[in-house]
């Protein structure tokens, strides 16, 4: 289990990602999981600062959360409207929230911060024992980025800007990708790595299946775009079958 974010990142998480604050990186995922809860609960794994629980939730739908770092959970309650959504502190993998839900979610490659297969077959069968029949689990995740690494090399940049630089060192054989970052932030420098564990669309379907949920769709994005061998993420959602 990747090391939960401590005070300093959810303090600054807005400056650290402001690619994901921007309008659409918002309001198109909520477009969608609203449609998809349908008017029944929602639970999001790895809740975070609530970036994208709380507008759900300003959208009327009744949002629980669970949470590894008790800071970034901190931040859902301080932010408008966040005090209506039911934040559980725990590994995502194993804690319940005590309800079932029409939906469950799980954005921005957080599957990811499972570091073993086990893990995240767990974090799969925890999501599937929170849904009621019907119900759908949505992941968000990145598409390994294996095809642009040179031959005989292992890192690939992902970010490089005046103020951040991050790239990935990856384990093939391991299955492993350690994410560096390191920023500049009024004018002082700070690093993070966080260790991840890659995972394709096609092990993720299996697990789902393990779990006794059947894929229902499967997009490139947020916007519906085709999944093709060439896209970069996945928006994949899956059904748990009466």
């Amino acid at each position: 289990m990747t090391v939960p974010f401590d005070d300093w990142v959810a303090d600054n998480y807005e400056r650290l990602w402001p690619e994901l604050f921007v309008p659409s990186a918002i309001d198109d995922v909520v477009d969608v999981l609203e449609a998809l809860a349908a008017g029944r609960p929602a639970l999001e794994l790895g809740i975070g600062t609530g970036r994208i629980a709380v507008p759900l939730a300003l959208r009327g739908v009744e949002v629980h959360g669970i949470e590894l770092s008790p800071p970034m959970a901190r931040r859902v309650l301080e932010q408008p409207e966040g005090e209506r959504i039911a934040v559980t502190i725990g590994d995502l993998a194993h804690v319940s929230a005590g309800s079932s839900f029409g939906l469950v979610y799980v954005v921005r490659n957080t599957i990811t911060n499972l570091t073993t297969q086990d893990a995240q077959v767990a974090a799969f069968a925890n999501a599937a024992a929170h849904l009621e029949a019907g119900g759908v689990l949505v992941v968000e995740n990145y598409v390994p980025e294996l095809r642009r690494l040179p031959p005989d090399e292992n890192v690939h940049v992902f970010a490089a800007t005046p103020t951040h630089v991050g790239y990935e060192e990856y384990d093939v054989a391991a299955q492993i990708a350690v994410s560096h970052h390191t920023w500049v932030i009024d004018g002082q420098v700070r690093s993070l790595a966080s260790t991840h564990r890659f995972v394709w669309p096609a092990e993720l379907d299996l697990m789902a299946r393990m779990a006794g949920l059947a894929l229902r769709e499967r997009w490139a994005d947020w916007t519906g775009t085709a999944f093709t061998s060439e896209s970069r993420s996945h928006v994949s959602v899956w059904e748990k079958t009466a």
